[in-house]
């Protein structure tokens, strides 16, 4: 499975980004994507995710802020971020997982799959 992320950049505080995850390959009908990030020095936390159903999941951080989406007919997710605040400054990955079970949604550790980063920075 191939991923590809994009849509990041600078953003004010209380801004808004969407980022797109594009993905492509062997995906089984139960693919899960997920967003992950990681801030400088840190590791890589949970964000969001959606499974094949489209039941969709949040970090406590930024539930009712983030909305994920999924476009099953463009194999991409969309993570729209509003009222960016400082501390989502991060790399954002996507990630893919063909077997995901839930109780492992939120575990960086059970994605098999990873795109390149998109950096996400919010200015005070």
């Amino acid at each position: 499975v191939q991923l590809q992320a994009s849509g990041g950049g600078l953003v004010q505080a209380g801004g808004s980004l969407r980022l797109s995850c594009a993905f492509s390959g062997r995906t089984s009908g139960n693919i899960a994507l997920g967003w992950f990030r990681q801030a400088p020095g840190k590791g890589h936390d949970f964000v969001a995710a959606v499974r094949r159903s489209g039941h969709t999941y949040y970090a406590d951080s930024v539930r009712g802020r983030f909305v994920l989406s999924r476009d099953n007919a463009k194999n991409t997710v969309y993570l729209q971020m509003n009222s960016l605040k400082p501390e989502d400054t991060a790399m954002y990955y996507c990630a893919a997982d063909n077997s995901l079970i839930l109780s492992d949604i939120r575990r960086y550790e059970a994605y098999d799959y990873w795109g390149q980063g998109t950096l996400v920075t919010v200015s005070s």
